[in-house]
């Protein structure tokens, strides 16, 4: 019981469609707006309006950093990079496992012999 004191019951994750980002970020520039209060009156964390906001500040030009786009971009050829490592040694493994007894010598093709 004296370790949940004091703690706030974890959140269920939440996904929210890019529109609704775009309304959230449109409230927060609003004038007399702040994250906090945004966040507080619609139930999101303020973590998640900040990095909407920041986001949105790079996606618009304001701010450094990679585009959505970008990122998307990023995260694809990242899946797709593991998906060709993972292919390629499931490959090299498969040579990897010839068929030869244990201790018997591997044999190598050299060029001018045979």
């Amino acid at each position: 019981m004296m370790e949940t004191m004091g703690r706030k019951k974890a959140r269920r994750r939440r996904s929210f469609t890019n529109e609704f980002k775009a309304e959230v970020v449109a409230l927060v520039h609003q004038p007399g707006s702040s994250v906090a209060s945004v966040a507080r009156d619609l139930d999101l964390t303020e973590t998640a309006v900040r990095v909407w906001v920041r986001q949105a500040d790079v996606d618009d030009g304001h701010r450094e950093g990679l585009t959505t786009s970008e990122r998307e971009e990023l995260a694809r050829l990242r899946k797709e990079n593991r998906r060709l490592t993972r292919m390629s040694r499931s490959s090299s493994e498969r040579r990897l496992s010839s068929p030869r007894r244990p201790g018997e010598p591997v044999r190598v093709h050299r060029s001018g012999e045979g």
